[in-house]
This record gives structure tokens, sequence and C-alpha cells, in this order.
């Protein structure tokens, strides 16, 4: 392409399809635009409601029953807005579109496109209410081998997850750990020569894609120290989760710790049958020393008389609800590091996007636009004492993660 002086609009289109391509869990994720605030532009706090799936018991026999069909929303906020400013010459204006690209604008929507993935997976810490570890006879947490990669799609099965979209996330440590330790199973010739070439986990134990991310996180625990116990039988919190109500115990939880209810165990969510295995609960937020309650999800949904086997009920999570005194178990060894992989279903997070406001005065130049889900506004003065152009990149967004149930952490040793 033939140099020319690049418009504020070619260097807009070109660093949102930049920002899509930048990063592989912004790739793998949910994205939506919201085109509500094209006109004024949004601000910091507006909202957007998403959609969640509805729930029904099927009934046996000629006799009707009605249900309530009471749609289920869920709150996504508009809330962070991220920005670089940098200035450059007229000069680098007249560059060609991929020069420019590849000199400025690239390094830029990196660091941009990076600060927004770690933001989101930062949000793994209480948006993930399952969990699967490999240990050692000490019960240690090691690194993951396949079964804990293939314990963790049936967790996604048993949660009614989407099947055809599934994906691991690894941090580079935990992906070069999983290659070395899966590269001897029996795999299709094309998918070995390409981890080899690589170096990287591409597909395979029910994952169309393995990827990995330095954004990935690390979990510490907290200091539980398992003597706590439920104050109160028959304890119910609705769809959104909520506090369980505890007797004090001298240890603390940390948002994202994964705790179990004695007796308590998952069930299917379409048929409503009991799993036979211990439901797992994310903690949703820090719980001190002496605290005589747990903010948890999924919400604690027992059938109607709380009882093992009892009747169903609409968006039921478990067989049952925890008897007084029933053990508060934490999933992990207390106070344990670990990196936290995550294996998911691409609609479990969403990324919501919106148009910022556009000044009408006062910049050079303005353009904004929106590619594949993601808005981006670019604005640029004149700065005549440097003969610079001052232009700062900008993305609004929110992120949510809509259906914690279809995520699972893999835990790897630090």
């Amino acid at each position: 392409m033939a140099n020319t002086y690049l418009t504020v609009d070619m260097i807009t289109n070109e660093a949102v399809m930049l920002f899509i391509n930048s990063n592989l869990f912004i790739m793998n994720m949910d994205r939506q635009y919201d085109d509500q605030f094209a006109v004024d532009g949004a601000k910091i706090g507006d909202t957007l409601r998403i959609r969640l799936p509805s729930d029904f018991i099927v009934n046996s026999g000629p006799a009707m029953q009605l249900q309530d069909n009471t749609q289920q929303f869920t709150t996504l906020t508009v809330s962070t807005q991220l920005n670089v400013a940098t200035p450059y010459t007229t000069a680098e204006r007249t560059m060609s579109i991929d020069r420019f690209s590849e000199l400025v604008m690239a390094p830029i929507v990196n660091n941009l496109c990076a600060q927004v993935a770690g933001t989101i997976m930062a949000g793994a810490e209480g948006g993930v209410c399952n969990l699967v570890a490999n240990t050692d006879g000490a019960g240690n947490i090691i690194s993951p081998i396949s079964d804990q990669f293939l314990q963790a799609n049936a967790i996604l099965d048993d949660n009614g997850a989407i099947d055809d979209d599934r994906r691991i996330v690894n941090s580079p440590t935990t992906d070069a750990r999983a290659t070395t330790a899966l590269q001897g199973l029996l795999n299709p010739t094309p998918e070995i020569s390409a981890q080899f070439r690589s170096g990287k986990m591409k597909s395979g134990l029910g994952y169309g894609r393995w990827f990995r991310d330095q954004t990935v996180i690390n979990h510490t625990s907290g200091s539980w120290a398992g003597t706590g116990t439920v104050n109160g039988g028959n304890q119910f919190t609705g769809t959104g989760g909520g506090n369980i109500v505890i007797n004090a115990d001298t240890g603390t939880l940390k948002k994202g710790d994964i705790i179990t209810f004695a007796n308590v165990n998952a069930i299917n969510r379409l048929t409503k049958n009991s799993l036979a295995t211990l439901r797992q609960f994310v903690v949703t937020a820090d719980v001190a020393a002496g605290a005589l309650a747990i903010p948890v999800y999924p919400g604690l949904i027992p059938p109607s008389n709380f009882l093992a086997g009892g009747p169903q009920v609409q968006y039921q999570t478990v067989d049952s609800s925890p008897i007084n005194g029933a053990a508060i178990v934490l999933v992990t060894p207390a106070s344990s590091v670990y990196r936290k992989s995550l294996a998911y279903t691409q609609k479990a997070i969403t990324m919501a996007t919106a148009d910022l406001v556009m000044p009408r005065k006062a910049v050079e130049e303005a353009a904004r636009t929106n590619y594949d889900g993601v808005s981006m506004r670019i604005l640029t003065d004149y700065l005549p004492l440097t003969d610079q152009l001052a232009t700062r990149v900008d993305v609004l967004f929110g992120f949510k993660y809509i259906r914690p149930e279809w995520l699972v952490c893999v835990c790897d040793k630090i």
C-alpha cells in the first residue's frame, strides 16, 4: 500500500481488529456489543440485562400443571474504562497502514487488550463453582494429567454445558506440563505433529481448543480450619446464590474458594436426579474468622421438602439442604496456592462493550467503531509546540461470568 496520510477512521478500524486478535482469552469468550448507546455514548456504570435459560419440571400423567415462566436475568455493568495515550509525529501518520500498525498501534493495543483480559480473568475468583485437582499421597496439589481434564469435561456435562464449544485455558507453565504429560496418548497424527511443532496443546480430550494465556491467575485458599458447621437446617438461598448461616469457625475463606456441605449432592439439572457426588459451591466474597455466614454460588435450591428424593422444584441445584450441624469442607488444602486453569464453554463468560461518548469539540479528530463485539474510540489532538499528534485509545467494557457452573477450575501446583 502506498504511503498516504492516515485518517483516524483508518487507524480506529485497524486498532479494533488488532484488539480482537491480540489475546486468545478475549477471542474465546462470548462478546457482545450493545448498540443502544450508539447515538449519545455510554458512561461508566451503565448496565445491560442478559437473559438466562428458563427451567421447568416434567409432570407425569394426563393432568396439566401450569408452571410460571418467570424470565431469569442477570445484570452486566459496563464498569471499566481503560485507555492508552501516546504522542506520535505527523511523519508517522504518513506511513502505510501496515507499517503504522506494526510500529505504533500494535504495541498500544496489545497492552490494552492484555489489561482487559487480565481484568476479566480475575473474575474467575468467585465466578467458577467447580474444581478438580490432582493430589499426591499427602493431599498436596500437583500438576494435572488427563484424568483431571476428563473429570472437568464430565462436570460440564453434568451441569448441562453446551457440548460443541469447550475450551481449556492454561498458564504457559501448565500448558507446557500438560503437553508433556499427554504427549504419549493415542491421538491423530496431525494433532501430535501440531503439538510437537508448537510445543503447545491444540485440542483433545473433548475440548475443541486448548490455549495458553499469561493472565491465568494464581489462587491462595483461606485458612479454613475444617471445624465449621451449618447452623440450622432447611436453608434456601434462591437462584442467584446467597448466604448460608453457619456456626463460627476459627479459619478464613477467600473469594474463589470451593466448599462442600456434608451429604448435599449435585443433581442432573435436566432430570433433577441426584448424581450422588457432593455439590461444590464457590465462596463469592472473603469470609473472616468467626463469621456467621458464607456467601455461595450456585444458589442452594433443594427439593420442596428440603430432603433427598423430595418433590422437584424449578431451578433446583441440590438433592437436599444441609442439616443442622452439617460439616463444611474446603475442597483444597487450607492456605494452598495453585494456578487456576479453566475448562469452560464459551457462553459461560460474556464481555460487553459500549460506544463511548464522542466529544463534539476540543479534539482535532475522533473516530469510533465496533467489530466482532468490541467497540473502540480513538481521539487525536495536535500539539503545535512539538509537531506531534497526541492520541488516546479507549475501551469501555463490562463482563460477567454468566454461568459459573459452566466452568471448572483445573488446579496446578506453583
